[in-house]
This record gives C-alpha cells, sequence and structure tokens, in this order.
C-alpha cells in the first residue's frame, strides 16, 4: 500500500464509478489532493448535501431534490406526450436535446430473464397506470435485444388503450457516413426512410 488507508479507500470507491478503472482513480484522488482547498473540501461538502437533499421522483423516477421533480411539477409541460426511457441518464439526454414539453417515465431497466431482471423488477405497472392521462407514449428504450424486447412487452400491455404508441426512429445518425456504420444500423435506415 503506497498510501495510507484513508486515501485507499478514497481510490477503491472512485474506482466503483463508471468510466473509471483503478488507475484513473488514483490519478482523480492524487489530483483531488493537490487541489484539497479548490476541489476536494467543495465535493466534500457537496456530496454531503446531496445525501440528504436527493430523492427519486415518486411520479416518473427522475432523480432532483424534490418529488415530483421539477418536469413533473412544471404546468407547462402539458403535450401529451409520454416519453418513456430506461434510466435517468436517458431522461437527461433528451432533455439536453430539447425534445420540448413532453413528461417522462424511467422505467428503471430492461427485461433481461438472462439477468433475472422481470417486469416485477421495472416500473411498468405504474407506466401502465400513468398512460392513460396521455395520448402518445414514446419508447425510447436502447436499440439492444433487451431494449426491443421490453418494447414490444410494453406495446402489448398497453393493447386496447386509446393511446399512440411509438419508439424512436433508428438509423444513419446526423453527420454521419455510410461507410462507418454497420449493417443492422444502414438497414433500420432504409427501412424508416422518410419523404423530401
Amino acid at each position: 500500500m503506497a498510501a495510507g488507508p484513508e486515501i485507499e479507500q478514497l481510490i477503491q470507491l472512485l474506482a466503483r464509478l463508471p468510466g473509471l478503472g483503478p488507475r484513473s482513480a488514483r490519478r482523480a484522488v492524487l489530483h483531488l489532493i493537490k487541489k484539497k482547498d479548490q476541489l476536494m473540501v467543495p465535493l466534500s461538502a457537496a456530496l454531503d448535501r446531496a445525501v440528504d437533499a436527493v430523492k427519486v421522483c415518486e411520479v416518473c423516477g427522475n432523480v432532483d431534490t424534490r418529488s415530483p421533480c421539477g418536469i413533473c411539477a412544471d404546468p407547462r409541460r402539458n403535450s401529451g406526450i409520454l416519453i418513456v426511457v430506461e434510466d435517468v441518464a436517458d431522461l437527461w439526454a433528451l432533455e439536453r436535446a430539447g425534445v420540448g414539453a413532453v413528461k417522462y417515465h424511467v422505467l428503471g431497466g430492461v427485461l433481461s430473464p438472462l439477468d433475472g431482471v422481470g417486469p416485477d423488477d421495472l416500473s411498468i405497472d405504474e407506466l401502465i397506470r400513468r398512460a392513460a392521462e396521455f395520448g402518445e407514449v414514446v419508447l425510447a428504450v436502447n436499440a439492444t435485444v433487451e431494449g426491443q424486447t421490453t418494447a414490444h412487452y410494453i406495446t402489448d400491455r398497453l393493447d386496447g388503450f386509446d393511446i399512440k404508441v411509438t419508439r424512436l426512429a433508428h438509423g444513419v445518425p446526423v453527420g454521419g457516413e455510410l461507410d462507418y456504420l454497420d449493417e443492422g444500423t444502414l438497414s433500420q435506415a432504409l427501412k424508416a426512410r422518410t419523404d423530401m
């Protein structure tokens, strides 16, 4: 052990974060130590405040400092569109993209029998209860086998409701070059072609 137990524990905890391994965590800890007053002390205080302040929205599953969250409580979000996402990171990505005055529903993952994740492990029942309030449900799940399985399951559960169920388009990204795309993406883009 090259450092004291407090430093080693900090490295081990940071290494658990997505995108950080032991080497990246070690570099981050060394940077925090070098900038103790400018970074480590404010970070520690912010983490202490966040532990008490952060809540999961009782309506949609978003993370905020209040429940219902700012999105659910916003009266301007009355477009009649509910976007269903796998997790909060997807919700935040759509918000950064400025998709409009929509509301969201966070599933908390996707169906994955191999990993032991079934319908009862996700907030699908809550989604079905909320869906009646909206004219359209957009399934914004990832284009993985599990994501598509989840989308089909939700579509089946919403069958019989007077609700339009759509999904995000898949295909060629803006600025993408055809030569660099995989066959599945190209095939999907051709199937989902639109008029000019």
